[in-house]
C-alpha cells in the first residue's frame, strides 16, 4: 500500500512539472478593472509565469477550504469537549461509589464484585 502511495505522487509530481513547463509563460494580473482602476486613481499590477498563478489559485482554494472546514467544524469538537468532560467526571463518580461500597468488605469480594 505504500509503494501504491509513493507511485501516486510521484505520478502527480510528473503531472505538476510538466503543467508547469507547458504554461512558463508570463501573464498580467490586475487588481481592478482599467475603469474601477482609473476612478479610483490606483491599480496594482504583477506579472508572473502562468503555472504559478493556477498553482497558487488552487493552494489558496485549498487552504480557505480547510479554514471553513475547520471553522464549521467547530461545534462539533466543543460538543465532543463538553461530552469528555462529563465521561470523566461520571468514571470518577463511579469509581467514588464503588470504593464506598467495598467499604469493609473483604479485599477478594471486593475484586470480584467490581468484575462482575
Amino acid at each position: 500500500m505504500r509503494y501504491i502511495r509513493y507511485a501516486v505522487l510521484a505520478l502527480l509530481a510528473v503531472l505538476l512539472i510538466s503543467v508547469s513547463l507547458a504554461n512558463r509563460g508570463f501573464v498580467t494580473l490586475k487588481l481592478m478593472p482599467d475603469a474601477v482602476a482609473e476612478l479610483l486613481g490606483f491599480n496594482m499590477t504583477v506579472s508572473l509565469p502562468l503555472f504559478v498563478v493556477v498553482l497558487g489559485g488552487i493552494a489558496v482554494g485549498l487552504v480557505i477550504g480547510f479554514f471553513w472546514e475547520w471553522m464549521r467544524e467547530y461545534k462539533h469538537r466543543r460538543e465532543v469537549d463538553v461530552k469528555s468532560r462529563e465521561v470523566r467526571k461520571l468514571e470518577r463518580q463511579v469509581g467514588k461509589l464503588k470504593t464506598e461500597k467495598n467499604r469493609g468488605k473483604d479485599e477478594v469480594l471486593a475484586i470480584l464484585d467490581e468484575t462482575a
